[in-house]
Formats: structure tokens, sequence, C-alpha cells
């Protein structure tokens, strides 16, 4: 257990960043389910506009440090080239 001030305030501060990191990752989660389930619907016109809501959720996760740069532009690439492939509707 944590004795110096200093060392209660970093578990306050670390308690505080983790919640807000984790609502972040949730976040960035839900908007990837929703352009995924708008692909399987097979929908080419929602699943653009889902991707486009999503893109700045993500590109946000990347730059608060919650998720890698090249693991959001892999994700994005792959969820962009899945509804690039799907049927003219």
């Amino acid at each position: 257990m944590a004795n110096t001030a200093s060392a209660r305030k970093r578990i306050r501060q670390i308690e505080r960043r983790t919640a807000r990191n984790q609502a972040r990752k949730s976040r960035m989660r839900t908007f990837i389910k929703l352009v995924e389930t708008a692909i399987a619907s097979g929908n080419k016109a929602t699943a653009a506009d889902a991707l486009r809501a999503a893109q700045p959720e993500l590109q946000r996760a990347a730059t608060k440090g919650v998720a890698h740069q090249n693991t959001v532009a892999r994700k994005l690439s792959r969820l962009s080239a899945r509804i690039k492939a799907l049927p003219q509707a």
C-alpha cells in the first residue's frame, strides 16, 4: 500500500486515467462493431456511413494512446476494403 502522499495521489490519478482509457477503448470497439454489423447487412451506403462515423473515434483513440496508430490504420484499412468489396446496391 502507498505510504507517501505523492504515491497516494499517483494512485488516484491512475484510477481516473484507467477509467478514461477503458471508456475510450470501449467506445472504439462499439464503433467497429457498428461498422461490422452494417457490412454484414450488405448495405454499402449504411456501412460507408458507419465507417465515416467510426473513423474520427478510432483516430482519437490512437492520438490519446489507447490504441497504437498502426493498429488503427490497419483496422480502418481492412474495414474500408470490406466495404469496397460489397456489391453496389
